[in-house]
């Protein structure tokens, strides 16, 4: 494979030629950027963003922050950051950890590789050049031997469709498209459509300082304690000092955080051990009670209804108006069947006078109005409405770009009945294309899996170097065998029966919506050694020529 030292422009395609193009400037695609010039290859970052930062540059939302703790979720890679990062707090604010990527762009001189305002609309394989020829909102053309996709799992915010949002007078926001100024909630009537992840952490900061805050909520979700702190120096340098342990932490455990199932089932023990563990786990930082918890707490209905009853009964205890508690308590899914917010005191946000709770069930949103939001029973005026309505999400930021592979097969057409993969990296019929963050990729604490992938491509593109191969192509059979796998690890989950997008039922596919594993559900240890083998075995699945 010839290495490119500059871009050479290429006179029958009238596009710029690199080695490779990476799609996002985030955590992943910057990254890999690094990797790629470590290989020697000439690359370019396509972003549709004015910086880097990705996830953490979209998403500045009043309260948007970590649910993972901060020093499990950067970088491992360099120790000299590693050293000289001090995060502020367990769980890091966006600002925070915008700063901490940008300190990355700086120290590797990557912006002289990023396009910036340069968003992706289609990209084509051409057999006979073996090249992908990438184009840009604004009319740019780009080819380059290899396409790196780093456009994240939750990357496509979704809007609703209420008739009359554009009639709206007063400002209106998505949580993943906040504008970079600062928006003043005080002494406003603000609405907060949606209860997801992001509509808890902005709820929860809204309801300092706005007059009147009314939350529109379709379906409560189970939230736990984020129990977060700040972090002083002598704790910092106690962290830093056990980065080696932290690191191999992550690296064994089922998702990638500091927390992993316990190794007994719920009714191995006695009701006052059970309480006393649900209380502790309740009582401590981060996802423990979720990823932490007695091992069938996901799989055994009956286990799974003694922890939904326990956060049911906290819930009780938190709100003191109890038809609010029981409005706020999900009755549809078990806790832990779907993503589960961590908060701050956002149970005691509904005790506050200037916070009333709409149940869009029951009296669902009919309109947005020029002066607020009408619902079935009564009409808001607001001045200002916040979306909190979520992403399209895994395959969605795919389904926005036109990818077209051998013989002009679109991707949309691949992934039409639900998205395949090869260990969520590589797609039969799209050669040298790598999906950094693809369907089926170990999620949990994403930076972890981020580093094994962008590794895992990068040591391919070595090998191919390494021995002069120009083209790449995963096969039906390793997609196939990688695919049965995926479906049989989900067997038995409680969160298969439970509409979320991690099931892609916010997937409509042919018209309607197919219930399908949209993630990988195994274990990131699992996950890896299905990779490294893939790779031991001398690419064994892929066709390299």
């Amino acid at each position: 494979m010839a290495i490119i030292e500059t871009p050479v422009r290429d006179a029958t395609a009238e596009a710029v030629l690199f080695d490779a193009i990476v799609v996002g400037a985030g955590m992943s695609g910057l990254y890999q950027l690094i990797r790629l010039r470590e290989l020697g290859l000439r690359a370019l970052v396509l972003e549709a963003g004015t910086g880097v930062g990705g996830t953490w540059y979209w998403n500045r939302y009043p309260g948007c922050r970590f649910d993972s703790e901060s020093y499990s979720y950067g970088y491992s890679f360099d120790r000299e950051l590693l050293a000289e990062w001090h995060w502020s707090e367990h769980f890091a604010p966006q600002p925070e950890t915008e700063r901490y990527l940008n300190r990355v762009a700086d120290k590797y001189d990557l912006r002289r590789s990023i396009r910036f305002r340069s968003r992706v609309t289609a990209a084509a394989w051409d057999e006979a050049g073996l090249s992908w020829t990438v184009t840009t909102e604004d009319g740019g053309a780009f080819r380059s031997r290899f396409l790196i996709t780093a456009i994240g799992a939750l990357s496509s915010p979704t809007m609703p469709n209420f008739p009359g949002m554009d009639s709206f007078r007063g400002q209106a926001f998505h949580t993943g498209l906040w504008p970079k100024e600062p928006v003043d909630f005080a002494g406003k009537r603000v609405a907060v459509i949606g209860t997801g992840a992001s509509g808890v952490q902005t709820i929860q900061e809204v309801a300092k300082t706005a007059a009147q805050l009314t939350v529109f909520q379709r379906t409560p979700n189970w939230c736990a304690p984020l129990h977060n702190a700040t972090i002083g120096a002598e704790e910092m340098a106690a962290i830093r000092a056990r980065y080696d342990e932290i690191f191999a932490r992550c690296e064994e455990t089922f998702s990638c955080f500091l927390h992993t199932p316990d190794s007994r089932n719920t009714f191995d023990v006695t009701e006052e051990e059970r309480n006393a563990f649900l209380e502790k786990l309740y009582a401590e930082r981060g996802f423990g009670i979720w990823v932490g918890n007695f091992k069938d707490m996901l799989t055994n209905r009956e286990a799974n209804r003694v922890i939904s009853d326990f956060v049911a009964n906290k819930i009780r205890q938190r709100v003191k108006d109890q038809r609010v508690a029981e409005l706020l308590i999900p009755k549809n899914h078990g806790f832990g069947t779907r993503r589960v917010p961590l908060e701050t005191r956002y149970y005691e946000v509904y005790n506050q006078p200037n916070v009333t709770l709409v149940d869009s069930r029951a009296t669902p949103i009919t309109r947005i109005t020029p002066t607020g939001i009408e619902t079935s029973d009564a009409t808001y005026d607001v001045d200002i409405i916040v979306y909190a309505t979520g992403f399209d999400a895994l395959r969605g930021a795919f389904d926005r770009i036109d990818f077209r592979g051998r013989d002009g097969v679109t991707l949309k057409q691949v992934w039409d009945h639900g998205a395949t993969s090869l260990v969520g990296m590589l797609e039969h019929g799209f050669p040298n294309m790598f999906m950094l963050l693809g369907p089926h990729t170990a999620l949990g604490n994403i930076p972890r899996s981020i580093e094994f992938n962008v590794e895992w491509v990068s040591a391919l593109l070595g090998h191919m170097q390494a021995n002069g191969l120009t083209r790449a192509e995963a096969q039906p059979a390793a997609i196939a065998a990688w695919m049965d796998h995926v479906n049989e690890v989900a067997k038995g989950l409680l969160s298969m029966e439970v509409d979320s997008w991690m099931t892609g039922v916010n997937i409509n596919v042919a018209g309607k919506q197919v219930r399908h594993v949209a993630r990988y559900t195994g274990s990131a240890p699992a996950y890896r050694a299905w990779a490294n083998g893939i790779a031991e075995r001398g690419y064994d699945g892929i066709a390299l020529t």
